[in-house]
Formats: C-alpha cells, structure tokens, sequence
C-alpha cells in the first residue's frame, strides 16, 4: 500500500504484491522499460505551441474514426519502432511541456482501442510530447475514477518529470484540431461541449470529462479525493477545490473548439450512482483530510505498452462510516 506526502521531495516506492497479467491487451506489445528522449532532443529548438491556432485550414474539425482495431494495428499507424510505453515525441523540434494524459479505466477494451487510435493523430499532430497512463482498477468494488486519477499521476511523476497532467475519460474523443492538449497558468476544462449535452455544458460549473492541470497547481489543489466511489460528484468536487483552496479561476477554449463525441455504451455498464457523494459535497470537508496527500493503493504492477503504460491497482472499498471518520463530518 501507498501513501504520497504532498511536502515530500521524491516518491516513496510502492510495494508490487503480485505479477497481476491483464489477458485484455494480451495481443499488445510492450516493453520491458519506459522510454525516454535521447540527448540530441534536447537540443532542439521548441516547438510551435500555437501550430493549431495559426492554421490556416478552413475547417478543424477532426474526422471522427469509428472503426474498431487491435491494439496491433493501432501501434502500425501511430508508432515506431523507437517509442514504446505510450511515450510519442516529435523528432524536429522540442515542446515546452511534458504532458502525462491519465485515463481512468476498469473492463472498456473498445473505449480504449477508440480512444488509442483517434486520441493518437490528434496529438501528434499538435508536436506534443505525451504519455498515455491507463490506471486501471483490478477489484470488483465500486469505480473510483477519483482515486484512479491520484494514482496516475503518483505513478507518472516517478518515470519522468511531467509539467502539465491531462485528466481524461475513456469515451471522450475531441472533434476540432484547435482543442490544443496544454496547460495553462489556471486549471482548463476541456470537454466544454460534448455531443451527449447538445454541445452545451450541462450545468455552469461542471467540469467533467477532461481536464488540464500544470504540475504545481495539482499538487496545491491536493488533487482529485479519494473517497467518491460509484458515480457522481468527484468532478465537482475538484472544480471547488480549484476555487476555493487554490483560489483560481477555471478557463475554457470556446465550445466551437472544446467539442467532444462521446463514443456510445457499446457493452459497457455505467458505474452506480452512490448517494453519499452529495452528502460528501456537501459537506465543505478540509482537503488536507483527503486527497493526492492521503491516496492509498495496492500496485499489481507497471506494463510499459506500446501505446500506453498501464497501471494495475486494487483499491479497498470506504463505507459511509470511515467516511465520517476521514472527513471529520457527521
């Protein structure tokens, strides 16, 4: 089990319990270390972070790809040989952040193939250096795509320094080119209008679906909390924490730009609403009690994918009760 001290300098190593093998990427190649740049990639020049916004195209909108491919023929058409663990890099010039894209995960094989083969062009086209992370929960208790996030980005920040993190849902696809994937000096909501929504955002403050944050501001927001399970209110919760522990405002590309499809269920079983996270919400609880400084986890182990580093955890289920207790409410 881990804990992460938001004061601590460097990483303290999780503890593998077991060689935990996933057969859904049984066909996917992997790598048995992360890769990284070589010294020659430092010595570029950086990139153009406005590439998108000055081109002169008359449409950005991206050509949503449905057409369902194994992992095998996704790495074909989006990587080289030279990159593994989900890590692409342009080869001409340097990008002024290193960006880890945390996607939350359990039992979506076809989200995730979607995602891998769309999210891909639209990324390299960008001239981004990224990382793919899958967290995903090896347990049968409830989703805690919260917890998930927290853990993504503990496990990220030990195999390489990442300056921006990209917290994302596995069904979201962006659907215009402008969409630039890069932090800011606020938290950014990305997925502003999704298809499901009418292309509208369903209530002012919501602040679901894919959301950018520079390293040092997730880490003063004491990232995502670690006790909404099942569905419903951790997305809210960390849009109250931007606002009220670091005291930022939350900024948006405009709904022609941040426009998501959002790929339907596709056998896929939504997560069961739990009504303790409006009682959670509504608590206005400490976040020094609960958070990136307080997430705990079992780690199966690291698998270095082509397309993605996967992260297995199991997460002990919290009642109500060590609710209570955590947060100090009643």
């Amino acid at each position: 089990v881990h804990n992460v001290s938001r004061t601590s300098s460097s990483p303290v190593p999780s503890i593998v319990v077991s060689n935990y093998t996933d057969k859904s990427f049984g066909n996917a190649s992997y790598s048995l270390k992360f890769s990284l740049p070589d010294q020659t990639y430092l010595a570029l020049s950086h990139c153009d972070t406005n590439i998108m916004m000055n081109n002169s195209s008359t449409s950005h909108r991206v050509l949503i790809d449905n057409q369902l491919y194994t992992f095998p023929d996704i790495e074909q058409r989006y990587f080289s040989q030279r990159i593994s663990s989900g890590h692409w890099w342009p080869t001409t010039c340097q990008p002024r952040q290193r960006l880890a894209i945390i996607v939350s995960y359990r039992n979506r094989d076809i989200h995730l193939k979607l995602f891998l083969n769309n999210l891909n062009p639209f990324l390299q086209q960008q001239q981004l250096d990224y990382t793919i992370f899958v967290v995903n929960q090896h347990d049968d208790n409830l989703f805690n795509r919260a917890r998930l996030f927290n853990i993504g980005y503990i496990e990220a920040m030990k195999l390489n320094n990442y300056t921006c993190f990209i917290f994302h849902d596995v069904d979201l696809l962006p659907e215009d080119d402008r969409n630039v994937y890069q932090c800011s000096d606020q938290p950014r909501h990305l997925a502003v209008a999704i298809d499901k929504y009418t292309y509208k955002l369903p209530y002012s403050t919501y602040f679901g679906g894919a959301a950018a944050f520079q390293q040092r501001d997730y880490v003063d927001v004491n990232g995502h909390s670690n006790i909404f399970e099942g569905w419903g209110g951790e997305d809210d919760d960390i849009g109250l924490r931007v606002l009220r522990r670091l005291k930022k405002d939350i900024i948006r590309y405009p709904m022609e730009i941040a426009r998501y499809r959002m790929i339907r269920d596709r056998g896929h079983v939504a997560s069961t609403v739990n009504p303790n996270n409006v009682k959670i919400l509504q608590s206005n609880y400490n976040y020094d009690l609960d958070g990136l400084s307080t997430t705990s986890y079992t780690l199966n182990n690291i698998r270095y994918y082509k397309l993605f580093t996967l992260i297995n955890v199991t997460l002990a289920a919290v009642n109500w009760t060590q609710v209570q207790t955590i947060l100090k409410i009643s």
